[in-house]
């Protein structure tokens, strides 16, 4: 599976250096994982919250750090959308990023 955007993560981490794990974990899993449907990911991320057509909410590091990723099944594509804290995820059109 193919991550664009790897770059936005490794700079929020930089940041906030107790999400680099969490967000590396994450990024492994995956870059291994054969998603094609989102049920594929609600089984290995229950806490993900489905948005729309394409788009996952991921909760990093419990709850403290929001991940949003648009993915593109039929290509195997994940986009990292957005990556930023609670607060800052409140403040977002989750659907428009």
């Amino acid at each position: 599976m193919r991550i664009i955007a790897r770059r936005a993560l490794r700079e929020f981490w930089e940041r906030h250096p107790d999400a680099e794990q969490p967000l590396r974990a994450w990024y492994h899993d995956a870059r291994q994982a054969d998603w094609r449907r989102p049920a594929d990911i609600k089984g290995v991320y229950a806490n993900a919250s489905i948005v729309g057509d394409n788009r996952l909410v991921f909760n990093i590091k419990g709850h403290k750090y929001r991940l949003v990723v648009a993915i593109n099944y039929s290509y195997r594509v994940r986009y990292v959308r957005f990556v930023g804290t609670h607060q800052a995820y409140d403040r977002i059109d989750v659907t428009s990023v």
